[in-house]
């Protein structure tokens, strides 16, 4: 780490556009709710997750309060009120809205937060003009730096709004569709094959000088781990892989389940992944932004729980990966290298089949579904925190969490790297959580 008044200079991009990019990234959130009427923005169908207004707001509060408070000139709030609703979890900022009545703030409305963002977004414009002109050299790469912290703090939320919509359309009896675009085309996966990694003293975490220029805290420091040799599926778990581990009793079978696991299944009559419905006997649709749809048996299978993937990797002999091995293999692959997948800016916001060939190595392990591992979300050795208010940002989430690895159809593509480390509790579903499987390596095999 770098001293406490440098803490993210380890991160910072080298760009002569912050401004550019900044706007774009804005901007893009705004695209997202095009489709949405003020009601749909209003709403939160669970404590988990937002209102797409209350998103909207929390990401220019972000600017506000870390950016503005500090470098703008004679800086006013927009509405001193928002310091306080539109805080999520930072405690150094102060008092919190509670999370689970956000739904609760019909005021102010979409188009006073639209305001808000608009206001927002020239007075940041004028205050980094102004930092760039008259700035020290600390203070340029300070607001560089917290600026490209925000932005990727906008694209993770971006993520999430497309989550949490869904999430709450889904109660709709009518069915509504996000998007209507739908994407499949009737593509055949090939058969599953393995690679096999011959493990050892391997280096883990974020690298500047080959993984970007930027990564959140928790990806770092760099460091040595052990592993075994193991292998990896080619290819993710398909819809079609689900239906027979339910047709062969899968959700009643407690050999399957860790204790918790089965409990969550007993305790909420889990059958089936989220947004599932049956219509038959063998026949099943699943809600998606696109609307209700027949369930494809070659789509890669998601809206997984941890204790979904991990029963389901038992069923087949087989187990989830560490992180550390899904890294190693990740990390030296062409698509990840320059992330290239199904994200965001693809408008499918659904995974898509597998559609070409694995020539040896993975495949989708940069976007279509975040992939669960069996590692915890721990720190690893050495790690600390950023220094100040922005270090409640990762660190303090590190207890009762599994990590999740690659994006999905809903990451935005300059936002994913091989090192990236997501974490949700084991019992979450509304996020596009698949898995891949993996194996160790014997001298029977």
């Amino acid at each position: 780490m770098t001293s406490p008044q440098n803490a993210l200079s380890l991160y910072a991009p080298q760009t002569s556009d912050l401004a550019a990019r900044f706007l774009a990234i804005r901007q893009q959130t705004e695209n997202l709710i095009k489709p949405l009427s003020a009601e749909d923005c209003q709403l939160q169908s669970m404590p988990d997750a937002s209102p797409a207004k209350w998103h909207l707001a929390h990401l220019t509060w972000f600017f506000e309060t870390f950016l503005l408070e500090k470098f703008e000139r004679d800086f006013k709030p927009f509405d001193a009120q928002f310091r306080v609703l539109f805080n999520s979890y930072y405690n150094g900022v102060g008092d919190k809205y509670p999370r689970p009545r956000r739904g609760l703030i019909s005021r102010p409305t979409l188009d006073e937060v639209l305001d808000y963002r608009a206001q927002v977004n020239q007075r940041m414009l004028d205050t980094m003009a102004h930092v760039e002109a008259h700035g020290s050299a600390q203070q340029k790469k300070e607001i560089e730096e917290l600026v490209t912290l925000g932005l990727h703090h906008e694209q993770q939320h971006q993520e999430l709004l497309l989550t949490d919509i869904k999430h709450a359309l889904s109660f709709n009896p009518g069915r509504p569709a996000y998007a209507k675009r739908w994407p499949l085309a009737g593509i055949h996966p090939q058969p599953v094959s393995w690679t096999a990694y011959e493990g050892g003293l391997v280096e883990h975490g974020f690298d500047a000088t080959r993984d970007g220029a930027f990564a959140f805290d928790n990806e770092t420091p760099r460091h040595k781990y052990y592993l075994e040799p193991f292998e990896l599926a080619s290819r993710l778990v398909t819809n079609g892989e689900m239906l027979a581990f339910m047709a062969d009793d899968g959700y009643q079978r407690p050999e399957l389940w860790l204790s918790m696991g089965w409990d969550w299944v007993q305790s909420g009559q889990h059958e089936m992944p989220l947004y599932w419905q049956k219509t038959g006997d063998n026949s099943y649709q699943n809600f998606t932004l696109q609307g209700l749809v027949d369930v494809d048996p070659n789509t890669p299978v998601c809206h997984l729980s941890y204790f979904e993937a991990d029963a389901f990797a038992r069923w087949t002999g087989a187990r989830l990966p560490t992180e550390f091995e899904w890294e190693l293999a990740a990390r030296d692959l062409p698509q990840a290298i320059s992330p290239q997948g199904n994200f965001v800016e693809n408008a499918a916001y659904h995974p898509l089949p597998q559609q070409e060939g694995h020539e040896g190595q993975p495949m989708q392990m940069l976007g279509d579904v975040w992939e669960w591992t069996q590692s915890n979300y721990n720190p690893y050795p050495g790690y600390k925190p950023w220094e100040g208010l922005v270090g409640e940002y990762n660190g303090k989430f590190m207890c009762n969490q599994f990590v999740l690895r690659g994006g999905s159809c809903a990451t935005p593509q300059s936002h994913i790297r091989a090192t990236y480390r997501n974490f949700f509790p084991p019992d979450a579903q509304w996020q596009f959580s698949g898995l891949r499987l993996a194996r160790d390596i014997t001298k029977n095999r």
